[in-house]
């Protein structure tokens, strides 16, 4: 079986495990019959802060006039809870802000991922500039291809393999990968990577997860589809900033039009963990699920 296959498959049936020792992106998704159903997010005119939520402690009292609270948590991580009125500004603009402030909390790790991003850029312009010579190279490859090629076609299942590019077709299931790209479809939901880039983009209705990975670098986006706000970004990185941070990110929600929810994370431990949950919980009492 060609390695593309190999790794495709791989990804599908043993997500929380290596497969033949190489590194892996570990996609996990759940759900607990206490998260209940996405409802009717609440229009907030001051902040509820607990003294205590989950690992966190709230230090003082609410700020601002009742839109900022500060909490700490374990291993000296930090929360803050912050209400957000849009007025004439777009989500989008306010959310670049913090993302921004928070990004220069781990500015070697940010740095690493913009490289690769430009690097990323360069390589696809250099790829153009080289578009005959590429198709070329790809009619002789393709020629190669049919001398080293396998299909198998039974009831219900397609694997067709062509040198190093792969097609696998199964019950609501439908594998591509073609060089670096790879293309898995299930049911509704649609994973689109790239290695070359080091991304890998989640689809499933309107909600959407992204995540950019350098080295041990990684960024992950993710959105919920409809009308309201419900936004999560993470930066996350096992070598520790100047401050000590290995992650920073933030948990946005709130309806159309605002006021918005968000509370912001540093934490020295890589690994999301209780304080995230924590952080989520704040923002539930807030403005709801």
């Amino acid at each position: 079986m060609r390695r593309p296959l190999f790794v495709m498959i791989c990804a599908l049936s043993a997500l929380t495990a290596a497969c033949d020792g190489e590194r892996t992106i570990r996609i996990t998704s759940t759900h607990t019959g206490d998260d209940g159903p996405r409802g009717v997010l609440k229009i907030v005119d001051a902040l509820q802060c607990p003294q205590t939520i989950g690992t966190l402690t709230r230090k003082g009292s609410a700020r601002a006039g009742g839109t900022v609270c500060t909490y700490t948590g374990a291993k000296g991580a930090e929360v803050s809870l912050h209400l957000v009125r849009l007025d004439n500004t777009s989500i989008e603009t306010v959310l670049q802000a913090f993302e921004t402030r928070l990004s220069r909390e781990m500015p070697l790790t940010t740095a690493r991922l913009r490289a690769a991003e430009a690097s990323a850029a360069a390589e696809a312009a250099h790829a153009d500039a080289d578009a005959a010579r590429a198709d070329a190279d790809a009619a002789r490859a393709d020629a190669a291809a049919a001398a080293d090629s396998a299909t198998v076609r039974v009831p219900g299942v397609h694997i067709e393999t062509r040198g190093e590019d792969a097609d696998v077709r199964l019950p609501g299931i439908n594998i591509e990968s073609h060089g670096d790209r790879s293309s898995v479809r299930i049911g509704g939901i649609n994973i689109q990577s790239n290695d070359g880039t080091g991304t890998v983009n989640i689809r499933s209705g309107e909600d959407r997860v992204s995540i950019q990975s350098h080295a041990d670098s990684t960024e992950v986006r993710t959105s919920t589809g409809g009308d309201s706000t419900r936004i999560t970004w993470i930066l996350t990185d096992p070598e520790a900033s100047e401050a000590g941070w290995r992650l920073v990110g933030f948990e946005a929600r709130g309806p159309q039009g605002g006021p918005v929810v968000i509370a912001t994370i540093r934490s020295r431990d890589k690994e999301r963990g209780r304080v995230f949950a924590d952080a989520r919980d704040l923002v539930t009492l807030n403005v709801g699920r």
